[in-house]
């Protein structure tokens, strides 16, 4: 009884010890943005096809939230609003980069503006270590060779894919026979430093890359700020060499599924790395969503409308994870938020009120960090507008899809760019986006028809 009594004061007094060293140090983040998944493809948000334990552990130690929103429903434009705080279309990046050509065709620039604001560098400014490990995809791509390289946004250290400027891993691959193959070879033009690995490993090499990082920045005392954004789970889909067959002779959603599967796992190593070093734990927060909706044929978004490149609920709904054991609310630990409104655009003003760092220059995001953290419920205040890709009218099966959309309370209105054609929804009683109660309620379908409009014609136009 004496020696487990001096063994819990010793315990207690080594946890008072880290929570005085960490307790004025600044928090550490690690922003984890997965590619193409669905708002049901993890295990926590009702996936029953596939499991995802080392993510569905982060969640029961953290907060789910259900109404979560990213700024496009694809990649680009998307990981522009998360970094910047800014919606896309100031940047006029309104759907994937692609070939200069095709770019230039679609009214877009070919890569973002360095002096957009940057989340990285006021958090670089501030005194943090910044790195950015994964895909990139805000410049550097296809032909566009003379793009600014990441670290010119704020980064001190990047690794990326064949999507962006500086040092890369690229995608090898191999079938059930054993052939070895190569996706995106002429990514070798964008710049040395790459290294091919195989696709099914490309999650790892990003997760070893940022805990190298992360270890050089803990060493020097100094706080960090870290993406991790795997290629995973983006088609095409190459799942370890010895479940590709099985995999492949079961369909497109069986490949997706191993993938997915793959991607928990090698995610495992960050979290248990983040979790078996007390200091670590209790000064890190680690938000995980997803750029867009899932591909036809792929993920899933549960009973959500629409898919990737949609503004329909199924394209723009994230499910979003926050843990922190430091940090978070004790009372919503292991909880599921299911009405706070906010979206990516909010991280910026967010996290940098929480790290207490210098607010960037230009934002369409509001501070929601009392919502992230579980000490509140609130949801930010203004509405949410969306434009479609100009490249996606008809898409995946759908003819003339909206232009535009808003989300503003309970409701959520799509329309084209005249205001023709409004589809409103209420978003508590229809989350699925079946009953258009547009002509029902005719005040509420005009007003938010005339804000989306006039939030469209003050955006640079394509």
């Amino acid at each position: 009884m004496k020696k487990l009594l001096a063994f819990t004061v010793l315990f207690l007094a080594f946890y008072a010890s880290v929570e005085a060293q960490t307790k004025d140090k600044e928090p550490n983040i690690i922003l984890i943005f997965i590619d193409d998944m669905g708002w049901a493809d993890l295990s926590s948000f009702g996936n029953t096809d596939a499991q995802t334990p080392n993510i569905d552990k982060m969640a029961s130690e953290g907060i789910s939230f259900e109404q979560f929103y990213v700024n496009s429903p694809i990649c680009s434009p998307s990981r522009v609003a998360i970094s910047t705080g800014t919606y896309p279309q100031r940047w006029n990046i309104t759907s994937y980069l692609d070939h200069e050509k095709n770019n230039n065709a679609r009214g877009m620039a070919n890569w973002l503006d360095p002096s957009a604001p940057m989340l990285a560098r006021n958090l670089q400014l501030a005194g943090y270590s910044t790195g950015h490990f994964g895909k990139w995809h805000m410049g550097g791509q296809r032909d566009v060779t003379d793009a600014p390289p990441i670290t010119d946004y704020g980064f001190d250290k990047s690794l990326t894919n064949f999507e962006g400027m500086g040092p890369k891993l690229l995608p090898m691959t191999k079938d059930e026979t054993g052939k070895v193959g190569k996706i995106w070879q002429d990514a070798e033009i964008l710049g040395e430093g790459y290294t091919w690995v195989q696709r099914s490993e490309i999650t790892t090499g990003f997760v070893d890359a940022a805990l190298d990082f992360i270890e050089e920045a803990s060493g020097e005392g100094k706080p960090f700020y870290v993406n991790i954004w795997p290629d995973d789970v983006h088609s095409p889909f190459w799942p370890p060499f010895e479940e590709y067959g099985l995999a492949k002779e079961a369909g497109k959603r069986a490949l997706y599924l191993a993938v997915l599967e793959a991607m928990d796992q090698q995610m495992g190593k960050l979290f248990e790395y983040i979790q078996a070093n007390e200091e670590l734990k209790e000064n890190t927060l680690i938000l995980l969503c997803s750029d867009n909706g899932p591909e036809l044929g792929a993920g899933k978004a549960g009973n959500l409308k629409g898919y990737k490149t949609h503004l329909y609920e199924g394209g723009i709904r994230s499910s979003l994870i926050v843990w922190g054991p430091g940090f978070i609310d004790k009372s919503a630990v292991g909880s599921r938020n299911k009405e706070s409104v906010f979206s990516a655009i909010d991280f910026t003003p967010s996290l940098l009120a929480f790290t207490k760092s210098p607010k960037t220059s230009l934002s369409d995001g509001e501070n929601v960090i009392k919502t992230i953290l579980g000490k509140s419920k609130d949801s930010r205040q203004a509405p949410i507008f969306y434009s479609r890709p100009p490249d996606r009218k008809n898409y995946y099966g759908i003819e003339n899809l909206p232009d535009l959309a808003v989300r503003d309370g309970k409701w959520k209105l799509l329309c084209d760019y005249d205001g023709r054609r409004p589809e409103l929804y209420d978003m508590v009683k229809d989350p699925g986006e079946t009953t258009n109660l547009a002509d029902a309620n005719s005040d509420i379908t005009k007003r938010l028809v005339r804000e989306v409009t006039s939030w469209y014609a003050t955006m640079p136009q394509l």
